[in-house]
């Protein structure tokens, strides 16, 4: 159904309140400003599926209460971005969250699996994607439109409980508990200016004194861009700062020589110039850390290979996606005796740390059988 009205939201929640789990997706807009758009929010109990339009209704607090309540389990396929714009367009985090694409990668299935996938591999539908580049902000919506988003939550609290009993059936909900934790912490949603600066395209060319400088000229542009509500790239493009950041200019004339930075107002200039001047000044004591990507020998680099190829045994063998477990960054770590490492811990260590540690130390190793790699 399409929800427009205030009553019509605030009787459908209600009903919603009842069940143990309610699925949800977005719909949304942000290429043209700096807050996404919420454009609609896609519910479904197992009985009953809603697209609630955001833009039509004013009083959006029986949806919030939706979303807060605990005692429901929040189904999402790929959280981040949906959990992201309900926290701005609504200003509530959903907890708790399953989310399915996640816990795919527990039961045997590619990381990141489109919805498309799980569904067909989970219920023998086939979804049509025929509407992905929608513009959701125009109305009013088709029933094309309304049955493609209500398709994004339809089949999730079905998918939900079949994956809840194998992940029971194979002792694997403790090892997915911790990961859903870590989607709705509020530190995720919360966006410091002087932190922006981490997001920085090429910004690993930079010494540390550049750095310095970006994090005041990131900061200025994330403030700005959010007072604005535009596109940080609109602001001023990461390329442009990064060249900032070598030029250092210490006057609006030439800050403004440089190519990409026509679209700044005398103020905004001069506000770029001051960012500069406050980096440029920075004690080298408060410099930003620097995190190199460790160059390896030839020599750590077969090993990682081979401590790759047992890593890939262990995801065979419990059915977990090779990312999920480990990275080739953690393996690095876990090989240099990181305790840092995630191999060294939980439920990896128990379906590859100790096997790869084993390899590390010699007490086992890898052979070729029958055009097969496996454990001597």
């Amino acid at each position: 159904m399409y929800i427009c009205e205030a009553e019509e939201l605030l009787s459908f929640c209600e009903r919603a309140h009842t069940s143990k789990v309610i699925a949800v997706d977005t719909e949304f807009l942000r290429e043209r400003t700096y807050h996404p758009k919420l454009c609609l929010v896609q519910v479904a109990t197992l009985n009953e599926a809603a697209a609630i339009d955001p833009l039509a209704i004013d009083d959006l607090s029986p949806l919030i209460s939706l979303l807060e309540d605990q005692s429901i389990t929040k189904v999402f396929h790929a959280c981040d971005q949906d959990l992201e714009v309900l926290y701005d367009g609504l200003g509530c985090v959903p907890r708790p969250v399953f989310d399915t694409q996640l816990a795919a990668a527990f039961l045997g299935h590619r990381m990141q699996m489109g919805l498309g996938a799980l569904v067909q591999s989970y219920e023998g539908i086939h979804l049509d994607k025929a509407d992905s580049l929608t513009d959701w902000s125009k109305r009013p919506l088709d029933d094309e439109q309304l049955r493609y988003a209500e398709e994004d939550v339809l089949y999730l609290p079905s998918i939900y409980n079949k994956m809840m009993d194998d992940l029971i059936s194979r002792d694997r909900l403790s090892w997915l508990e911790p990961e859903l934790a870590g989607v709705c912490e509020h530190s995720r949603f919360v966006r410091d200016p002087r932190e922006a600066y981490v997001h920085l395209k090429r910004s690993s060319s930079l010494t540390r004194k550049q750095l310095a400088v970006a994090r005041e000229v990131c900061a200025w542009r994330e403030k700005c861009a959010e007072r604005r509500n535009l596109p940080r790239k609109w602001v001023l493009s990461d390329e442009v700062i990064v060249e900032v950041c070598r030029r250092t200019p210490r006057t609006s004339e030439r800050l403004l020589r440089i190519r990409g930075t026509d679209q700044l107002s005398k103020r905004d200039a001069e506000e770029v110039v001051r960012a500069v001047r406050v980096g440029v000044a920075c004690d080298p004591s408060r410099y930003p850390r620097v995190k190199h990507r460790a160059r390896t020998s030839a020599e750590t680099d077969s090993v990682l290979d081979l401590m790759y190829a047992m890593l890939r045994l262990s995801a065979d063998k419990c059915g977990v996606a090779i990312p999920l477990i480990a990275t080739r960054d953690d393996l690095l770590g876990f090989f240099l005796g990181d305790k840092e490492s995630p191999l060294f811990h939980g439920w990896r260590w128990e379906v590859a740390g100790e096997r790869l540690q084993d390899l590390i130390s010699g007490d086992t190793g890898l052979t070729v059988k029958e055009g097969h790699v496996e454990v001597l």
